[in-house]
């Protein structure tokens, strides 16, 4: 199959620029609802729009054997990181009342706009101050 270029991000989840749109940010606590480590929760370390991914803490590790380098000062052996997981299995945390959907609003404050993000159970903001 000559000329068939394969994409790395799924078709169906890609927006404009071939890019995922991310409602999560650093530093968010997210709970797993899929998948191997379903129920686990952590910390959001980095996001990807790219691939629609997000790496958690403590959730998705995975062994990585690592070859001793004395150059870099590397020691060798088995070492245990996270991988990333998929945004679509991943909720955010409601300080009150646990996982939950994002929701939006806006909100004025003297002459500027902000779109917050809430939570749709309760209309708390998500954002931390």
């Amino acid at each position: 199959m000559a000329g068939v270029k394969a994409k790395s991000t799924p078709r169906h989840a890609t927006g404009p620029k071939g890019r995922v749109r991310i409602e999560l940010r650093k530093n968010d606590i997210v709970k797993v609802i899929a998948g191997k480590d379903k129920g686990k929760q952590g910390r959001v370390l980095s996001t990807d729009t790219r691939t629609g991914r997000v790496l958690v803490e403590g959730v998705q590790t995975v062994k990585r054997h690592t070859r001793p380098n004395p150059q870099k000062q590397i020691k060798g052996g088995i070492a245990e990181r996270e991988s990333p997981i998929a945004v679509s299995n991943l909720k955010i945390v409601c300080p009150t009342c646990g996982p939950v959907r994002i929701g939006h609003r806006v909100e004025t404050s003297g002459g500027k706009s902000r779109r917050i993000r809430i939570c749709r159970k309760c209309g708390a903001p998500l954002e931390k101050k």
